[in-house]
């Protein structure tokens, strides 16, 4: 990787390890200190669901924020209300008081997301954007696996501990991008792609990042809970989480350079029928050993935190350029709904079947993403590679055809409407020149 493209994206990185360090075991801890409280599995449910709707909520409102102040100063209040939502969460053990926090938290900490996500795919191009976003998720997944092993440092699951410690390294994670030369990426004209858009232009992109969403979401508020239910204890559930987390992190520069040098859709349809199975191995590998059960559970991170970034490449490589900022944004919003719906989804499915209800619902999620991988593979096959040119016979006006593309369609609408932007300030600035020009020609010489 060239050192210009290293420096620009260093900054950021180390920002989001600091910050997911401590909010990366957050989520573990609030299912774990309910459950030691008494609350109902479906209470812990709605509670961990709060968290995602800040997410969808910030998906929809915190573009806004980053464009007016740009990436640096964007990421700063962000990470300020991170450990602002941790730190409260110390203050009283009230569920509805919970919900509110884990809201401030999720609405927060998307907007970390959209100003890293949004500063590295502006600073890549297609043949690198695999590898990339494989670096900040390793970034991610690196961190959130140091943040389970931190479970074992609190015996006590009351102590407001832990909470400190996750306001205090959300608070130094703005460092990395405020002492660091600042390098962040240009804001040119940002052109909105809302969701309904997004849905036109990269359907397959939609539906990975909504999958993606109802999977991990599940992993971080569910998969302890049964780890528990199981008869782990607080200090080795830790250490199964990082496993479900490092397996993420392994797999996720091999997937990124796989879907950069091959077509991405059969990428995923890979990783979703490989879901299917890992997700049914599941409850075999717990009933054998613990060690059994680490080794699916490594494969299953690897495969479930590959989905993000893979999803999000292919629908970058759809997506106008001025429009990357605008599909983030998007992108993040449709995952944040597939997080909101996959507690109270999958708790429903434990509730009926117990706690390999779970994998079971993991097995039909993957399902239906590797159906519709396929037919959209099959509605929508990849692009051929460029072909020498040979010449063709000239064809009449009724035997010519035109492949207009969805991408071509909502590109040309982007480009028109940025058209009539720009025409619209060139006739403003035109008539502020000609009100200057009469007021000049009407005021007395002296």
């Amino acid at each position: 990787m060239a050192r210009p493209l290293l420096t620009l994206i260093l900054p950021p990185l180390l920002g989001l390890f600091i910050l997911a360090l401590g909010n990366g075991f957050l989520s573990t801890l609030v299912t774990l200190r309910l459950d030691n409280a008494g609350a109902s599995v479906e209470t812990i449910g709605w509670v961990s669901s709060a968290y995602y709707v800040g997410l969808a909520l910030g998906a929809v409102l915190n573009d806004r924020l980053l464009l007016r102040i740009g990436h640096i100063r964007a990421y700063a209040c962000f990470a300020s209300l991170v450990a602002a939502a941790a730190l409260a969460q110390a203050l009283w053990l009230d569920a509805g008081w919970w919900f509110a926090m884990r809201l401030v938290g999720g609405w927060a900490t998307v907007g970390v997301y959209l100003v890293i996500e949004s500063w590295l795919l502006t600073s890549s191009d297609s043949a690198r954007r695999g590898q990339i976003l494989a670096f900040y998720m390793i970034s991610l997944y690196a961190a959130l696996a140091l943040g389970q092993l931190l479970l074992g440092l609190f015996e006590a699951p009351f102590d407001a501990t832990p909470y400190v410690l996750i306001g205090m390294l959300a608070s130094l994670s703005v460092l990395p991008l405020c002492i660091i030369p600042r390098v962040s990426p240009l804001l040119e004209h940002a052109v909105p792609l809302p969701p309904w858009r997004l849905v036109r232009v990269t359907p397959t992109g939609v539906m990975g990042v909504f999958g993606s969403g109802l999977i991990v979401a599940a992993l971080y508020s569910l998969l302890p809970l049964y780890l528990q239910q199981i008869g782990l204890s607080v200090e080795r559930l830790g250490q199964f989480m990082a496993v479900v987390i490092v397996g993420g992190m392994a797999l996720q520069y091999p997937m990124g350079r796989w879907s950069d040098r091959h077509d991405r859709q059969i990428v995923l349809i890979i990783l979703g029928m490989t879901l299917i199975a890992l997700s049914l191995a599941l409850p075999l590998a717990a009933a054998i050993s613990e060690l059994a059960l680490g080794v699916v559970l490594f494969l299953f991170g690897g495969m479930t935190f590959s989905l993000y970034p893979v999803a999000m490449s292919h629908a970058a490589d759809r997506a106008p350029p001025q429009a990357l900022v605008g599909m983030s944004q998007g992108l993040l919003l449709i995952n944040a709904v597939g997080c909101t719906l996959s507690a109270p989804i999958l708790t429903g499915i434990m509730g009926q079947t117990g706690g390999n209800g779970l994998f079971y619902g993991f097995a039909m999620i993957s399902a239906f993403m590797a159906l519709f991988f396929m037919w959209r593979r099959s509605v929508r096959p990849a692009p051929q590679p460029v072909a020498p040119f040979a010449a063709h016979p000239v064809q009449t006006v009724v035997g010519a055809e035109l492949d207009v593309t969805e991408e071509m369609v909502v590109g040309a609408e982007i480009q028109a409407e940025k058209d009539e932007a720009e025409e619209a300030a060139h006739q403003d600035n035109a008539r502020h020149d000609s009100a200057s020009r009469s007021d000049d020609a009407m005021r007395p010489s002296e």
